[in-house]
């Protein structure tokens, strides 16, 4: 008996162990006190990354001819975090349509930083804010399409792990992969660094360092392993595999306990006193109809004009406000997300918001979320007045005295 292969994977499952039980239970109250659906949706799904991660690391060591599906389980899940990341920072914001308001005029000027020092500087307007969101959900999109490639490779014995022979699909898929998932990075770097202020107020710059490290940090850690065996520092492939699943369950737990500074839910605690509906608020965190209706109005070739739009859920009726028009009644001021509609042509399809809870939350295009809970002021009363029941023509005062 290995007692040494013992121990490694003892190790392994405690850390994993301790990082899953530390992480459901965070999420967990995150549910119970699910006081703002807005942005708990994200925070839920941020966590959960721990448990996927731990789980499908410690199956990768404990099962290595297995280890590619649940590789790629945990790989799918890097992008789904790196999507959510970007939509708390949005929501956190008030939305598309409240940067837009709040950034009017400003540009991001060239930075050696931000490598844009060969560009001209960048309106931040809603076209900007449009595109950090593709590269964020290009890579949601791309990465199952990737997995679903990998298998077929695999399948056909073209495919493996740390092989970097030009005769093996590992290096292009990996050069695909690494392409795709900078740009997303990127994309929320670049986001970060024009909305750096509006973010102030929520403390991000703790909850970007552990997204970024555990996605980001895991991802060239595992690189860098298979280079190693590549480059015979580490025995061969299936070691530095190994080695590199041992790491990420002892590092799930370090994450996990990070969480629990990063995104504490007593921050939501006091919000609403008492415990709530723990099965209403998953079934709410674990609905996708976001991301959908992120992806379609984000890429329809037919968006091409911003317009802020309001979406409830079962309610495909679109409303449009003059691109001249705003309105600000607060610090928090937030407005229905930003879509792309051609002005000449008719739409029929459903828009959606791009906040977590605003399908089922928000009544009105404009929702003033002050500290003094001012409430809800709803134009649509003004706006959408029925003149069907009125005379064409307004009769004189004296036909009026008549009647």
């Amino acid at each position: 008996m290995d007692w040494a292969a013992a121990g490694y994977t003892a190790a392994a499952l405690l850390c994993a162990a301790a990082a899953t039980v530390i992480a459901l239970v965070h999420i967990y109250r995150h549910l119970l006190h699910y006081a703002e659906p807005i942005y708990q949706r994200f925070i839920v799904r941020l966590i959960f990354m721990v448990p996927v991660y731990a789980v499908m690391s410690f199956l990768s060591l404990i099962l290595p001819d297995n280890a590619i599906y649940f590789n790629s389980i945990r790989e799918i899940y890097d992008a789904w975090v790196i999507y959510n990341f970007f939509s708390l920072c949005l929501a956190w914001v008030g939305g598309p349509g409240a940067v837009v308001v709040s950034l009017n005029g400003r540009t991001l000027k060239p930075s050696w930083f931000l490598m844009t020092c060969c560009f001209p500087a960048i309106p931040l307007d809603g076209r900007f804010i449009r595109r950090c969101k593709q590269g964020c959900l290009q890579f949601v999109i791309l990465k199952p399409i990737l997995v679903v490639i990998t298998f077929i490779l695999y399948a056909k014995g073209k495919y493996k792990d740390g092989n970097f022979s030009v005769k093996q699909s590992y290096l292009y898929i990996t050069i695909i992969y690494t392409i795709s998932y900078s740009m997303a990075l990127y994309a929320l770097a670049v986001f970060y660094a024009a909305c750096r202020d509006l973010l102030r107020p929520y403390n991000p710059v703790p909850k970007f360092i552990m997204i970024k490290s555990v996605v980001f940090l895991t991802y060239w850690q595992g690189v860098l392993v298979f280079l190693a065996a590549k480059s015979r520092f580490i025995k061969n492939a299936e070691k530095a595999a190994d080695l590199q699943n041992f790491v990420l369950c002892v590092e799930m737990l370090i994450a996990a306990i990070g969480h629990l500074f990063a995104f504490p839910y007593k921050e939501y605690a006091g919000a609403n006193g008492r415990p709530g509906d723990f099965k209403g608020s998953l079934l709410h965190a674990l609905k996708f109809n976001d991301f959908y209706h992120d992806t379609v109005h984000q890429f329809a070739p037919t968006y091409n004009e911003y317009v802020l739009y309001n979406h409830n859920e079962g309610d495909n009726t679109q409303r449009k406000y003059p691109s001249g028009s705003t309105a600000q009644t607060g610090r928090d001021v937030e407005l229905s997300g930003i879509s792309v509609v051609p002005s000449t042509s008719p739409v029929t399809s459903s828009v959606s918001s791009n906040q977590a809870d605003q399908e089922e939350t928000m009544t009105t295009p404009i929702k003033d979320k002050v500290d003094n809970h001012v409430g809800l002021y709803d134009l649509t009363d003004l706006l959408d007045v029925d003149l069907s029941n009125y005379p064409a023509k307004v009769p004189a005062i004296s036909d009026v005295r008549k009647q």
